[in-house]
C-alpha cells in the first residue's frame, strides 16, 4: 500500500464528518476538518501534510548548517500538577513527537516521539504566522514595502473601502486592525469557520474576499484581537509586494542562505497562495535553525535578511493582549521569552538572554487548553533552569 493510500485508509477510520477548514484545499474530499483529526491521523498526518493537502515546497540550499551536540546534555525534571516528570514522560502523556534545545546553537536535548525521525517533517500551525511577520521584514529590507507605516491598501488595493482603510502594515502585525473577527475554534459560525468555506468573489484571493467585507470594530491600532485571517493578509501582502510565491520568498531570504537542512512545506489556501497565518512544515532541526535565525538577529550568509532593529522590536511586546504583551506575530512569556506557538502543541520559545531556543512538537488531544499549556510552561521552565 502506497504511502497516500495508507492516509487514505487513516481518514476513513478515523470516522469524522468531513468538513471545511480554514482556506487549506485537501487533496481527498473526504479529509476530516484539519481541526478535528483523530490522534492516529494527527501522529501520521502531521508528517505528511503533502499528502493530504495542496502545498508548496520551500526549497533548500546546497550547504547545511551544521547542529553539532554540546558537550553537556540535560535531562531535566520537574513538579507539575502533584507529580514528578522526566523528558520522557511529558513527552508521552502530552503526545509530543520531538524537543529540540539549542545553547548558544549547540544541541542540548534532542527527543523524538510518536514514531517520528530525525528527517520527518512536523506541521507547524500558527507558528507559521511568525515566519510571515518575518519575510514582512525582509521585503521591507529589500525595499519592496515602504514601511511599517504603509497603509495595507497600498498592497492589497481589493481592500479599499472595507475596514481595513487606513490600517498599516504594524498595526496588522499587532493583531490591532480595528475589524471584527471571531476566532472561536469550537464556534462553526465563527469566522475562523466560516473564511474557509464562503466562495470568494471571481479573480480575487479568498481570504482578502473574505475579509474586506467584515466591518470595523474599533479603531486602528488601540486593541488586540486575536485574527488568523490577518496573518492571511500579510501573506498575500508579501506576495503582493514581493511578485513571488512566499515559499520562493523565503527560500531565497532564509531557507537557502541560512543552511536548512531539508525542503520544507507550506501549505496553500483556495487561491493557491500560501497561507500567512498557517502550515509550514519542517524538521525539528530546522525549526531549531528558525529559533537561531532569530536570536542572530535575522542574519542569513553573512547578509542582514531584515532592517536593522526589526527582531528586537518584533519579538517584544508592542501592544496590550491581556497577557504579557504581544509583538509582531510573536508572543511574550511572562518569565522574558519571546514565542512562536501553534494549536495542538507547536512552539519555538526563546530566551535571548541565554542564547537558548527551545522547539517542541505535538499533537495535543485538543487544540488548545489551560491543562495543556500550563504543563508545557512547567516544562520550559524546568528546560531554561537545566540549560542555564
Amino acid at each position: 500500500m502506497t504511502r497516500k493510500l495508507a492516509l487514505a485508509a487513516a481518514v476513513a477510520a478515523a470516522g469524522l464528518a468531513a468538513a471545511p477548514t480554514l482556506a487549506q484545499v485537501p487533496l481527498d474530499p473526504a479529509t476530516p476538518n484539519f481541526l478535528m483529526w483523530s490522534p492516529e491521523l494527527q501522529s501520521r498526518g502531521y508528517r505528511t501534510i503533502e499528502d493530504i493537502f495542496q502545498v508548496n515546497t520551500i526549497e533548500r540550499g546546497e550547504a547545511v548548517r551544521p547542529l553539532s551536540m554540546a558537550d553537556r546534555q540535560i535531562a531535566p525534571t520537574f513538579e507539575h500538577d502533584g507529580q514528578s516528570w522526566t523528558v520522557d514522560s511529558y513527552m508521552a502523556a502530552f503526545n509530543v513527537s520531538g524537543v529540540l534545545v539549542l545553547k548558544d546553537g549547540e544541541i542540548l536535548l534532542e527527543r523524538y516521539g510518536l514514531g517520528r525521525q530525525p528527517a520527518d517533517r512536523w506541521t507547524s500551525f500558527s507558528v507559521a504566522k511568525s515566519l510571515t511577520s518575518t519575510l514582512v521584514g525582509a521585503a521591507i529590507q529589500d525595499g519592496k514595502i515602504a514601511g511599517l507605516n504603509a497603509p495595507v491598501t497600498d498592497y492589497i488595493p481589493e481592500l479599499k473601502g472595507s475596514g481595513y482603510d487606513g490600517v498599516t502594515v504594524r498595526q496588522l502585525l499587532m493583531m490591532s486592525s480595528g475589524v471584527k473577527w471571531n476566532e472561536d475554534y469550537t464556534d462553526p459560525k465563527s469566522d475562523v469557520a466560516s473564511a474557509g468555506a464562503t466562495p470568494a468573489e471571481p479573480g480575487m484571493n479568498a481570504m482578502v474576499s473574505y475579509m474586506r467585507r467584515l466591518p470595523r470594530a474599533h479603531p486602528p491600532g488601540e486593541v488586540f484581537n486575536y485574527n488568523t485571517g490577518e496573518t492571511d493578509l500579510a501573506g498575500v501582502l508579501v506576495a503582493k509586494a514581493t511578485g513571488k510565491s512566499l515559499s520562493a520568498y523565503a527560500s531565497e531570504k532564509i531557507w537557502k542562505p541560512y543552511g536548512m537542512e531539508r525542503d520544507a512545506i507550506w501549505m496553500l489556501d483556495p487561491s493557491g497562495l500560501e497561507r500567512g497565518g498557517c502550515c509550514i512544515s519542517m524538521t525539528l532541526r530546522d525549526y531549531g535553525r528558525m529559533g537561531q535565525f532569530m536570536l542572530e538577529g535575522g542574519m542569513a550568509g553573512g547578509k542582514a535578511v531584515l532592517p536593522e532593529g526589526w527582531v528586537a522590536e518584533a519579538t517584544s511586546a508592542q501592544i496590550d493582549n491581556g497577557e504579557a504583551g504581544y509583538g509582531y506575530f510573536w508572543w511574550m512569556n511572562q518569565d522574558g521569552a519571546y514565542q512562536a506557538s501553534g494549536i495542538f502543541g507547536q512552539s519555538i520559545t526563546t530566551y535571548r538572554d541565554d542564547g537558548l531556543v527551545i522547539v517542541i512538537n505535538s499533537a495535543w488531544p485538543r487544540a488548545t487548553g489551560q491543562d495543556l499549556s500550563a504543563a508545557r510552561s512547567a516544562f520550559l521552565t524546568a528546560v531554561h533552569g537545566a540549560a542555564r
